[in-house]
């Protein structure tokens, strides 16, 4: 588990950067680059539609793939610091918090980018993209649920450590 979360942070890394350089050079080098942003991603009709809306859902589309590397990175801190012969510790339990925190802020951004999303297509525009925020949302909730009993459990073991 511990190197399919390397991958899938260097992957996440990877898209965040290139979505990054992408939008640069789109926006500042080559402003007919918009037809395809990133793998294929047309943007074009909204940039066409209007500057700042394309700036807002290019912004939020890297901010989406920031935040899930942040979350891939977290994990893999996670397996940097789990001990099987005591999982209940702090920096465990701070990280799965960390993690849920962050899942929860990442619903949010998707939340909003799958509303600007929406409100531009009822004006006509094509947004082909696909936020996944009620995924994220559930993910956000699942991980918290795990964070309050990693709590629980790390107070647990710390009175066991006393009392022994």
């Amino acid at each position: 588990m511990n190197v399919l979360f390397w991958i899938i942070f260097i992957g996440l890394c990877i898209k965040t950067g290139a979505l990054l350089v992408s939008f640069l050079v789109n926006f500042f080098v080559n402003p007919g680059g918009a037809k395809n942003l990133y793998m294929g991603l047309d943007l074009s009709g909204v940039k066409a539609y209007s500057q700042s809306y394309y700036v807002h859902l290019a912004s939020l589309m890297i901010a989406l793939s920031g935040l899930k590397a942040y979350i891939a990175y977290l994990v893999v801190r996670i397996f940097l610091k789990f001990d099987l012969s005591k999982p209940f510790n702090h920096v465990i339990t701070v990280l799965i918090d960390t993690i849920s925190h962050v899942a929860l802020g990442t619903g949010i951004v998707a939340m909003i980018g799958s509303a600007s999303s929406d409100w531009l297509m009822k004006r006509g525009h094509d947004v082909p993209i696909n936020w996944g925020a009620g995924e994220i949302l559930f993910f956000a909730g699942v991980i918290y649920i795990i964070a309050v009993v990693f709590r629980k459990g790390t107070e647990l073991q710390i009175e066991n450590d006393l009392t022994v």
